[in-house]
């Protein structure tokens, strides 16, 4: 099979690492070969960082080349428009909303990218969630970022089986429970259902 190629971009404070190492193991344990590059940049709260899995028969390097990206996990909405330079035409994005405003944005030194950040639907398949909306509807805030991992594997050719055991593997056990659901909503979110339980509510979100 071909290589996906998948990229993690954030900024710090938002839980990369447990994230690509969710990511990296679930693709290991459905089969594939798996390299990963360690998650990089301003590691305090709020500086840049990004991180990239790759997985497929057979890897060779964990570097993901520019024009080659099939998936980007943007954690953030800027340093999604900055890890959008790697994607192929027509890959997906998974999108959290929620903007974390630069230095320079909040000292009125810059303006913050919205009009460019919008034109990545020109390009790409945007999936939009306010992640942690999602998560405080699923009974506990801090999951956010496991919402956008069970979205993620809704457009991954990975069974949720190998998700979940890789969840179990990271994740606390007495935030176990809470990020089980966190994940099967958001895979009810990439599959067109935004409630994984019985009740029914409206979803403002869609898959572009």
């Amino acid at each position: 099979m071909a290589t996906t190629n998948i990229l993690i971009m954030g900024v710090g404070g938002q839980g990369l690492v447990l994230a690509t190492n969710i990511i990296a193991n679930a693709a290991a344990l459905a089969g594939y070969d798996v390299k990963t590059n360690d998650v990089i940049g301003m590691s305090q709260r709020g500086g840049m960082v990004w991180g990239s899995v790759r997985f497929g028969e057979k890897v060779h390097s964990p570097n993901v080349p520019v024009g080659k990206g099939d998936v980007l996990l943007g954690m953030e909405p800027l340093e999604a428009l900055r890890g959008s330079r790697l994607l192929k035409e027509g890959a997906t994005i998974v999108m959290n909303k929620k903007p974390v405003y630069p230095t320079p944005v909040l000292l009125e030194q810059a303006e913050y990218p919205e009009e460019d950040i919008k034109a990545l639907e020109e390009n790409f398949n945007l999936i939009y969630v306010d992640a942690d909306a999602e998560a405080k509807e699923s009974g506990n805030i801090k999951v956010a970022n496991t919402i956008q991992l069970g979205i993620l594997a809704g457009v991954l050719n990975i069974d949720t089986k190998y998700w979940l055991e890789a969840i179990e593997q990271f994740v606390p056990s007495k935030a176990l429970e809470a990020n089980r659901n966190a994940f099967k909503r958001g895979y009810a979110i990439a599959k067109g259902n935004p409630e994984p339980e019985e009740k029914p509510e409206k979803n403002e979100h869609k898959l572009m």
